[in-house]
């Protein structure tokens, strides 16, 4: 059997979703399943946000709803993204062979399972006191605009950031009010947004110029590698900003010490810029994220 997964997929021959049947497998493909990186990246934010504003001692259990929400808009961000993007998505190898460009899955069924894995989040979002469920539906409009950012702007990956990083808004004001720290973290997370997702467009760099998509890659050209640089950089003094801003302590900058070693290794890898390295060292993040968590953990629990 051919497989019609795209490059950037994790498929294995005992990955779960190879083992759909081929019609169900096409729903999955749509929602990334097979492609949990973006799920990763869109639950490390809540996570942070979560963590740095004390509420992991006595709201741990919304981690449990972050991730199941994470699953389930990332999904849903994804169809909606394949509805608007399908001409795109059919002139660049990489898409080519995603369901809806390819016409195995249509329109209809794709926004019929929009709205299903929507209203799985529209469960989690009953979870959170109003004050977050009211902040955490002002990322629809930054959800519906973002696939045409690519057609308008040469950094749909700052819009990109605006729109994953939201979660750690509504986390945060989930457990507590906000204030500077908040804003501290959240800026923090668009810059390493804008990093990963650099790194991410490396693959399409050659795709996106004849299809006319824009992207930070291009317009960063051979100053990729700088650029990555300086988001990177910017990500962990903001970090730092942040956590002075929550617990006035110098000790507490060295909990940051692991991810920023781990951000400075992708930086040095971008000497290679072969799709297959920026698909690996783009996958990293989770590992960013999972040590900036325990960063803030720590201080959040201090």
């Amino acid at each position: 059997m051919t497989s019609t997964a795209t490059p950037d997929a994790e498929t294995r021959p005992s990955g779960w979703v190879e083992l759909l049947p081929p019609r169900l497998r096409d729903f999955a493909r749509l929602a990334r399943f097979d492609r949990p990186i973006g799920t990763w990246l869109l639950f490390w934010p809540c996570a942070w946000g979560l963590a740095l504003a004390g509420g992991l001692r006595d709201h741990w259990p919304l981690l449990l709803w972050f991730g199941l929400g994470s699953v389930a808009m990332r999904g849903a961000g994804c169809v909606y993204n394949d509805i608007v993007d399908r001409d795109l998505d059919a002139r660049v190898e990489r898409t080519r062979d995603r369901p809806l460009a390819s016409g195995r899955v249509t329109a209809r069924a794709a926004w019929a399972w929009l709205v299903m894995l929507a209203l799985a989040g529209l469960v989690v979002l009953l979870q959170l006191r109003w004050q977050a469920q009211v902040v955490a539906l002002g990322s629809l409009a930054l959800v519906a605009a973002y696939p045409f950012m690519k057609r308008i702007t040469w950094w749909p990956q700052a819009w990109l950031g605006l729109t994953f990083n939201w979660g750690i808004p509504v986390a945060w004001v989930a457990v507590a009010e906000p204030g500077w720290a908040l804003a501290a973290l959240y800026a923090a997370g668009i810059a390493w947004t804008l990093g990963y997702d650099t790194i991410y467009a490396l693959q399409d760099i050659e795709d996106d110029a004849m299809a006319g998509i824009k992207s930070s890659a291009r317009a960063l050209g051979d100053g990729a590698q700088a650029g990555v640089a300086l988001f990177y950089v910017v990500t962990i003094a903001l970090l730092a900003a942040a956590i002075w801003l929550a617990h006035p302590d110098y000790l507490a900058f060295f909990v940051l010490a692991p991810a920023a070693l781990h951000l400075a290794w992708q930086v040095a890898g971008l000497g290679d810029r072969s799709p297959a390295n920026a698909l690996r060292l783009f996958r990293s993040n989770r590992t960013t994220g999972l040590l900036v968590f325990a960063g803030l953990a720590v201080v959040g629990l201090a």
